[in-house]
């Protein structure tokens, strides 16, 4: 079939590309311009010399390549949504929202155009049937990233490195004779080069003054900051104040307030989430023995889905630091049967409280 192949210039989208070729598949390679940060060296992607790369290995396999400028679509879609997410005291994961919404909506949408059957690529994950699995190398599964991926979307997507190893990958593209065989991979967050989202914040939104009170988990006020937007869930370090240890147990937007308190505070047991993605319908799902993942690498935690509207899901045993406008993620065994956005993670009697308020 016809297939246009997401080439971001790194090793595992060139050797998807180079595999579906070696499938027999009218392979179209495809890169997509996404913000003007400089990229190219270790930690970043999508810079001139990524697409420099990405045509080269086009130019290897003989397939067609083109550049996409998706400029416009990932500021709304990424960039204005982490500024307006951290506004709101939540700590988004951008690259839930490049991977997740704008790859599979956009680069979807334009390759039908192309007269594509599929897109692909180099995610470490499986599908079949619109249904979507975590890839056979735990270490580099990236299923947690993809939960927004509608099914619909997944019938048309393909994974092809799913059952391989990175060491596998590499070697395949050392096979191939490809020029970013050794390539160092790339980390996130690629629109942010020095990785300072509270200065990100700060500089997009100048008119905001965000500065307030530190307080106890009691409302004891124990010192001020500059900026609420700079503190996440279970954050130790930079603090500024006195005794502790105190960790960050709630970001207060409405009041501009960093709440602290002891690690203790930070154990949940139940998630109110928000923007479920279904993959299984919630009848089946309800009640029964599932896992849950709140953080990409995160341990899968025994859960259950206890309500779908609004979506509360219960743990067997206390999570640390469940972060508010993180993801979790819903497994039945190796299959992601639904994904949302953290709303408010607490014990059970006080989730249950807040889903109760209209």
């Amino acid at each position: 079939m016809r297939i246009v192949c997401a080439m971001s210039g790194g090793v595992d989208s060139s050797v998807a590309a180079a595999l579906l070729k070696e499938a027999g598949h009218e392979v179209i390679g495809v890169h997509m311009k996404l913000h003007e940060a400089e990229g190219g060296g270790p930690g970043h992607c999508c810079g001139l010399d990524d697409a420099w790369d990405a045509r080269r290995v086009a130019n290897t396999l003989e397939i067609p390549f083109y550049v996409m400028d998706l400029r416009q679509a990932f500021q709304e879609a990424v960039v204005d949504d982490l500024v307006k997410s951290y506004v709101a005291g939540f700590t988004p994961n951008p690259c839930v929202q490049c991977n997740g919404v704008l790859k599979f909506h956009v680069l979807l949408r334009r390759a039908m155009a192309l007269g594509a059957e599929a897109i692909a690529t180099g995610h470490y994950a499986r599908t079949e049937d619109g249904r979507l699995y975590a890839a056979v190398d735990g270490d580099k599964d990236q299923s947690y990233f993809l939960h927004p991926v509608t099914a619909e979307a997944l019938r048309k997507t393909r994974f092809p490195l799913g059952g391989f190893s990175k060491p596998e990958v590499r070697a395949h593209a050392r096979r191939l004779g490809l020029v970013t065989a050794e390539k160092a991979e790339s980390m996130e967050v690629c629109f942010i080069p020095d990785h300072d989202h509270a200065r990100f914040v700060a500089e997009a939104r100048p008119e905001l003054d965000g500065a307030g009170d530190i307080v106890d988990d009691s409302g004891r006020v124990l010192g001020r900051h500059d900026g609420y937007w700079r503190y996440t869930l279970g954050q130790r370090r930079g603090l500024g104040l006195a005794g502790g240890p105190w960790y960050v147990l709630e970001v207060d937007a409405a009041r501009a307030r960093v709440v602290v308190g002891t690690e203790a505070g930070l154990a949940s047991t139940s998630i109110l989430a928000r923007g479920p993605n279904w993959l299984r319908a919630p009848d089946a799902l309800i009640g029964r023995p599932l896992h849950a993942r709140v953080r990409h690498r995160g341990a899968l935690a025994p859960c259950t889905i206890v309500t779908a509207d609004p979506l509360q899901i219960e743990l067997s045993a206390p999570v640390r630091a469940v972060t508010p406008g993180q993801s979790v993620v819903v497994y039945d065994a190796d299959e992601v049967v639904l994904g949302a956005f953290i709303r408010r993670a607490s014990d059970a009697a006080a989730v249950a409280a807040t889903a109760a308020v209209p």
